[in-house]
């Protein structure tokens, strides 16, 4: 269950990875503001938000990271923490996007789904 909980692990760190690439470097791009259904004001207006934002996931992609290669190690609890901390965060996000916004469910399902099945398969292997 472990290995199966890393590889879900990793996946919502790719997912985390891709939004950060999209909020902090490609904010204002069409294809940025089409998939966030922004005007090219309103990326502008708010990019330095975005940027932030990126950084969050990123870092929070960054910590799930450094948890798989903690298991890898053999260091389970270490390991197990450090993606509890992570994914926990990243599922809490899509719960606070979809509980703030309905209209962003698809959102909150894309980045909430495989921290949600990494959660578990992780419990369930230490």
């Amino acid at each position: 269950m472990l290995v199966a909980g890393s590889v879900f692990a990793a996946l919502a760190a790719a997912v985390h990875v891709y939004i950060f690439v999209l909020e902090s470097l490609r904010w204002t791009s069409p294809r940025t503001r089409a998939v966030f259904g922004t005007t090219a004001q309103e990326a502008e207006t708010s990019k330095m938000l975005a940027f932030n934002q990126g950084f969050y996931n990123l870092f929070l992609a960054v910590v799930t990271g450094v948890g798989i290669g903690a298991v890898a190690l053999g260091h389970n609890a270490v390991g197990g923490a450090l993606m509890f901390a992570a994914l926990g965060s990243m599922l809490a996000a899509a719960l606070v996007l979809v509980t703030s916004a309905s209209n962003m469910a698809r959102a909150a399902c894309v980045q909430g789904v495989f921290p949600a099945i990494a959660v578990v398969l992780v419990a369930l292997g230490l």
